[in-house]
């Protein structure tokens, strides 16, 4: 067996798995007879399958559920009494199209339908004709969720059949089908008056009626492959039932033109299944009986219509000039009508909601008055102000884009018709309150570099509004000339500047180049260098070092101290001087337990021991480190600790 037959058949028997095609909410199959073949006495003919979704529908997390179309889909043949004639035929996509409607009253809510149906087409089938013909059927689970005359009907299933007459009739016959692809907009309360007339490409005889929609085979929660007759009917929820399947006052019904009339008086969605018997004309003679389920969808569309614009309309744009946008915010009907009243003595009548404009003669003070549906049951109206001062230009300048000087701002915006009575700058810095002025110009010194939105607000006195924005950049730089030092005569040291883009050392004294960020410093005086960091958008700042010179290497070392908290000798450290690398620097009690250990000399010990004030007594220390020659240096002593 071929890989293609084997992949054809995997394919067919998935389609009989247990994925819930919720979506499917009705659907038609019929034929066509497109020839005979003279050499084997077969038909010919074609099968058509159109299905119908809900366009609306998605399957969210839910397992096991579809909400597209399944391409392709199986069909089988019965003969009469039962038996399948061959394997499933796959039947692939022709087209899809999708199917809206709109409610198109001015008296009711706009609701929309949105439907998709899909065409599927077989290749050419050839049958033989036989006695009792043959019975095409296509059956899925399960229709679509929360249908209102269906009980569980997420687990019904379908079933949609044609018949094929048999070589008693007319084996060469056309089936009837209904061409109309539409979604109909349904009204609860409202009489309903709609043509499903069928189409027979053989001129026959056609009767209408409502009928039962019937189930999916034999089981109602499974796929199945049924044979006919197909009898299994749907579980309508009383009072609802396949001749009555939407209620109401009348309740509907379809003439033998196709017609179908009645009052619906409930919401909700319903499966309604149309029948349409086919007689030939000649003999009278029954060539079958085709059916369609559709989903009818009934709203509630009472609305009250309400009209709506601005009560208040300040025109200040001075792009537009005297032209105003005039906006429609009412509540109406898909079909409106808008009759709009100026009080310049024009008027002018708009079938949407879109906005539009109205070019006034002049400045001043308008009303305008809005009237929806106009000689109509269903009419409102409204009047509004209109203050037609335009010319408002609003903005703002800024200078001094730099963190360590005061930013200024100045207000240039200017009013054509009028004056600004009422400004408030907001200078974006979070979590400060006082970062507003309402000055013309003003200025502020900002905590930090970075990006702030500066928003302006402004007020007219013909009431106008406007808020200006823009965002500022503020640059700083962060100089940092080093900790001061202690060196030992002779020795030189490597200045390390930063936060910024360019430096500058004064004095210059003992420095190869004041003008680069680290220069070598050969000296032996004590000497304080005052660093000036600058970047390329002018912005600027100092720091400072200071440097000391000791006779070393050495550990210069203090023999009391008194951490009285009086600022003088409150703690106990060592001062390097030539040293490079530092091992330890650990004090001890008269008991031998260490009381501090720590290489942080800049600091030194407090006086404390555990979190507690330490004793007052005699503590012996231990040093050692490598100086800048890289001869290693022990020191010990003691220290007395005073109060």
């Amino acid at each position: 067996m071929g890989k293609s037959v084997i992949l054809l058949i995997i394919l067919a028997c998935s389609l009989y798995g247990t994925v819930n095609a919720y979506h499917i909410i009705g659907g038609e199959i019929y034929y066509r007879t497109v020839g005979y073949n003279t050499a084997t006495g077969n038909y010919r003919y074609l099968i058509i399958l159109k299905l119908y979704r809900d366009g609306d529908f998605v399957c969210g997390s839910r397992q096991g559920c579809l909400d597209y179309f399944e391409n392709p889909v199986p069909i089988n043949i019965f003969n009469s009494a039962g038996n399948r004639v061959g394997p499933s035929r796959l039947m692939e996509i022709q087209f899809t199209r999708p199917i809206r409607d709109t409610l198109k009253n001015p008296c009711l809510a706009p609701q929309t339908i949105y439907l998709e149906v899909a065409f599927y087409g077989s290749d050419t089938i050839e049958l033989p004709p036989i006695q009792g013909g043959y019975y095409v059927s296509y059956q899925r689970c399960c229709r679509g969720e929360a249908i209102t005359n269906i009980y569980n009907s997420e687990r019904e299933g379908s079933t949609f059949y044609t018949w094929i007459p048999g070589a008693e009739s007319r084996p060469g016959n056309n089936s009837a089908y209904f061409g109309i692809d539409e979604a109909p907009v349904i009204c609860s309360g409202l009489p309903l008056r709609y043509n499903y007339r069928a189409t027979d490409p053989d001129g026959d005889s056609l009767t209408y009626s409502l009928c039962s929609a019937l189930a999916g085979g034999n089981s109602r929660t499974n796929e199945a492959v049924s044979p006919p007759p197909y009898t299994t009917t749907v579980s309508y929820i009383p009072p609802y039932h396949g001749g009555s399947p939407m209620g109401g006052s009348p309740v509907m019904s379809i003439d033998n033109n196709g017609l179908i009339t009645g009052v619906p008086n409930r919401s909700g969605k319903f499966v309604v299944s149309v029948c349409v018997s086919e007689y030939d004309r000649s003999t009278r003679r029954l060539l079958g009986v085709h059916h369609k389920d559709l989903l009818i969808t009934v709203y509630n569309c009472e609305t009250r219509i309400t009209a709506s614009t601005p009560v208040l309309l300040n025109h200040c744009n001075d792009s537009l000039g005297l032209s105003v946008p005039i906006t429609n915010n009412s509540v109406a009907g898909f079909t409106s009508s808008y009759r709009w009243t100026f009080s310049d003595g024009t008027d002018t009548t708009t079938f949407t909601r879109d906005v539009f404009f109205h070019q006034f003669p002049d400045t001043g003070i308008y009303t305008v008055k809005l009237v929806v549906n106009p000689g109509l049951p269903c009419t409102d109206s409204m009047t509004g102000r209109i203050n037609n001062y335009p010319g408002l230009r609003s903005g703002f300048t800024l200078s001094g884009l730099c963190r360590e000087n005061p930013v200024f701002f100045t207000d240039t915006s200017s009013y054509r018709y009028g004056s600004i009575v009422y400004r408030k700058w907001d200078f974006g810095v979070e979590d400060i309150s006082q970062d507003t002025s309402n000055a013309v110009s003003t200025s502020y010194r900002f905590p930090t570099g970075g990006v702030y939105s500066v928003n302006l607000f402004l007020r007219t006195n013909r009431g106008c509004e406007a808020t200006i924005t823009q965002n500022m950049r503020l640059y700083e730089v962060n100089p940092f000339a080093g900790n001061d030092t202690i060196l030992a005569r002779g020795q030189t040291l490597r200045l390390q500047g930063a936060g910024g883009e360019t430096y500058a050392w004064s004095p210059g004294t003992g420095l190869n180049d004041p003008n680069i960020r680290d220069p070598l410093l050969t000296w032996n005086n004590e000497i304080t260098f005052r660093l000036r960091v600058s970047n390329q958008q002018g912005c600027f700042g100092f720091d400072s070092i200071n440097v000391k010179y000791y006779t070393g290497p050495e550990f210069y070392i203090p023999n009391a101290f008194s951490p009285n908290g009086d600022g003088t000798n409150d703690f106990f450290r060592f001062i390097p001087v030539g040293i490079k690398e530092y091992f330890y620097f650990r004090i001890f009690n008269r008991w031998g337990e260490l009381v501090y250990n720590s290489l942080d000399f800049r600091h030194g010990w407090d006086g404390s021991y555990k979190g507690r004030p330490a004793s007052i007594d005699t503590y012996l220390w231990i040093l050692e480190g490598v100086d800048l020659h890289g001869q290693r240096i022990s020191k010990k002593g003691t220290v007395t600790l005073l109060r």
